[in-house]
C-alpha cells in the first residue's frame, strides 16, 4: 500500500479508544476506574498511531480526552513504576526513549492536537496535554508534573523545555520542583489552557474547535504547526527565511487560490487541504 492511501478512519485501538467522525480523530484515555493511566502498551500504541498519521490526509485534527471524568493519571504505578524499578540501565533507556518518541510523534504529526481536560492531569498525562497544540480545560483540572514527588527529576519527557515557554520559566520550575497541581484557573490566566468550559461541555467545545480548525486549509495549518515548533530554535533572521520559505509553499496551494477566488466573489472559502 502507498503512503499517500493509508487510512486510520478504520483502526482498531486496543489500549484506548478511537474513532474518526467527520475528518477528526478522537483518542480516549479509557480506564475510568484507575483515572485513564499509561501504560507501555498504551505509549508504544499512542506513538505509533501519531507517527501513522503523518500518512492519513482524511484526518484533519485530533482530540484527546479521558474517560470517567479524569485525563491522566500518568504512568501506572503499578503496571510502569514497579517494573522500572527492576529493569537495568539499557532498558531503563529504551523506556524513556520510548515516551520521548510519543511527544515528537504528536509534535510531528500535521494534524492540529486538541487536548480536552476534566479532572486529573497528571504526570505523563499533564506531558501529553502540555505538547498538544492547543488547550482546553474545565474548572475542576488539576493539573500536576509531579515527577518529583516518585523520586525523579521534573524534566521528564522535554517538560523543562516546553513547559517553560507555555507559563514562563519560574512558574514552571515551581511546579517542577514542587510537583504541586496546577489549579485550572492558574492554568488559564498563565497560559497553559487556551480557555475553560464546564465539565459538561467540555468534549463540544472542543469538537466546535476541533471542526472550525478542520475546515480551515490544512496544509496551511500544518505548516504553522510546523513553524511553531521549528523556530523554537532559530534566530530572527532564520526564522524570517523559514517562514519565507513557508509562506511562498502555501502560497501555491489550491486553498490560497480557493480563498482569493472566494474573497472577489464575497463568498465562504471552501478549503480541500492542499
Amino acid at each position: 500500500m502507498s503512503f499517500t492511501q493509508l487510512t486510520l478512519s478504520d483502526y482498531a485501538a486496543k489500549h484506548f479508544s478511537w474513532r474518526v467522525e467527520r475528518g477528526i480523530g478522537y483518542v480516549t484515555l479509557n480506564i475510568p476506574e484507575r483515572k485513564n493511566p499509561l501504560t507501555f502498551e498504551s505509549y508504544a500504541e499512542l506513538r505509533d498511531l501519531f507517527r501513522n498519521l503523518v500518512y492519513d490526509r482524511d484526518i484533519r485534527v485530533v482530540v484527546i480526552d479521558g474517560a470517567g471524568g479524569n485525563f491522566s493519571s500518568g504512568g501506572d504505578v503499578h503496571d510502569i513504576i514497579g517494573p522500572l524499578t527492576r529493569m537495568s540501565m539499557p532498558e531503563l533507556l529504551t523506556f524513556t526513549r520510548m515516551t520521548g518518541d510519543l511527544v515528537k510523534a504528536i509534535r510531528g504529526c500535521p494534524q492540529v492536537v486538541i487536548s480536552a481536560v476534566d479532572g486529573v492531569c497528571a504526570g505523563a498525562g499533564a506531558i501529553v496535554a502540555m505538547v498538544s497544540d492547543l488547550r482546553i480545560g474545565t474548572p475542576e483540572a488539576k493539573t500536576a508534573f509531579l515527577f518529583t514527588r516518585v523520586g525523579l527529576a521534573g524534566c521528564d519527557m522535554g517538560a523543562c523545555a516546553i513547559l517553560p515557554r507555555l507559563i514562563g520559566q519560574g512558574r514552571a520550575a515551581e511546579l517542577m520542583f514542587t510537583g504541586r497541581a496546577m489549579t485550572a484557573e492558574e492554568g488559564e490566566r498563565w497560559g497553559f489552557y487556551n480557555q475553560l468550559v464546564p465539565k459538561d461541555r467540555l468534549l463540544a467545545e472542543a469538537t466546535r474547535m476541533a471542526e472550525s480548525l478542520a475546515s480551515g486549509p490544512m496544509f496551511a495549518h500544518s505548516m504553522t504547526k510546523n513553524m511553531l515548533n521549528q523556530e523554537w530554535n532559530m534566530s530572527i533572521e532564520q526564522a524570517l527565511e523559514a517562514e519565507a520559505q513557508a509562506q511562498a509553499i502555501c502560497m501555491q496551494t489550491e486553498d490560497f487560490r480557493r480563498a482569493f477566488e472566494a474573497f472577489a466573489a464575497k463568498r465562504k472559502p471552501e478549503f480541500v487541504g492542499k
